[in-house]
C-alpha cells in the first residue's frame, strides 16, 4: 500500500461523489503501523469499528486525522469514543446514548436483519424523542448484494426518513455501492477495500 496509489483512488473517489460527501475511509483491517501511509496520502477523515483498536491507532496518529467511530458502540465504550471522536455513525441504544457526549448518527436496520445492528424505522421517532445526546442524521448498512443498485432502494428509504425527521446527516454507502449512495443523498461514505486496493 503506497500513499500515492491511496491518495489517487482517494481523489477519484471524491471527485466520484462530489464536494458535499464526507470520505470516511474505514480502517478495520489497517494497521497503526499502515496508518501513516493514509496520512501521507491525504485523507481527512478515518472511521474505526472497534473502541481498543481506536485507542491504539489514535494513541499513534492522533492529529493525523479526524476520527469517526463506525462500529458497534457498547455503552461501555463510550467513554473511550467521546474522548477521541468527533462522531458516531452508529448510535443504536438507549444506554449508550445516555453515555455519549458527542454528536451522533443513529443507525437504521432497514431490511430487519437480524445479523445487524440498528433501530428498526418503525421505533426511530420513538427513539429519537428519547435521545439525551445530539442527533445530526441516520446511517444504514443494506444487506449485501453483487448490484450496487440493490442497495439505492435502502438509500432512498433512509433519507426520506431522515427527511421526516428533519435530519440533515446521511452515512450510507460502502466501496461496493458509495457512487449509488452518494446519488441518493449520502453526506458520508465510508470506504475500505476501494481505497486501499
Amino acid at each position: 500500500m503506497s500513499p500515492d496509489e491511496v491518495k489517487e483512488r482517494y481523489e477519484r473517489i471524491r471527485a466520484e461523489v462530489g464536494p458535499d460527501v464526507t470520505v470516511v475511509a474505514a480502517t478495520k483491517y489497517v494497521s497503526a503501523d499502515e496508518l501513516g501511509v493514509l496520512a501521507e496520502a491525504g485523507v481527512e477523515v478515518v472511521g474505526e469499528n472497534r473502541a481498543q483498536d481506536l485507542e491504539a491507532k489514535h494513541a499513534q496518529h492522533a492529529d493525523a486525522f479526524r476520527w469517526h467511530f463506525i462500529g458497534h458502540l457498547q455503552s461501555r465504550k463510550a467513554k473511550t469514543v467521546n474522548a477521541i471522536c468527533e462522531l458516531v455513525h452508529s448510535l443504536d441504544s438507549e444506554s449508550a446514548a445516555k453515555r455519549l457526549e458527542i454528536p451522533a448518527l443513529v443507525q437504521v436496520n432497514l431490511a430487519g436483519e437480524e445479523s445487524k445492528s440498528g433501530i428498526a424505522p418503525d421505533e426511530l421517532e420513538v427513539f429519537l424523542e428519547r435521545c439525551p445526546v445530539e442527533v445530526r442524521g441516520l446511517s444504514t448498512m443494506p444487506p449485501f448484494a453483487d448490484d450496487p443498485e440493490e442497495s439505492r432502494r435502502y438509500f432512498r428509504t433512509l433519507r426520506e426518513l431522515a427527511e421526516r425527521m428533519g435530519l440533515k446527516e446521511l452515512s450510507m454507502g460502502t466501496s461496493q455501492d458509495y457512487r449509488v449512495a452518494a446519488e441518493e443523498g449520502a453526506t458520508f461514505v465510508r470506504v475500505g477495500s476501494v481505497l486501499y486496493g
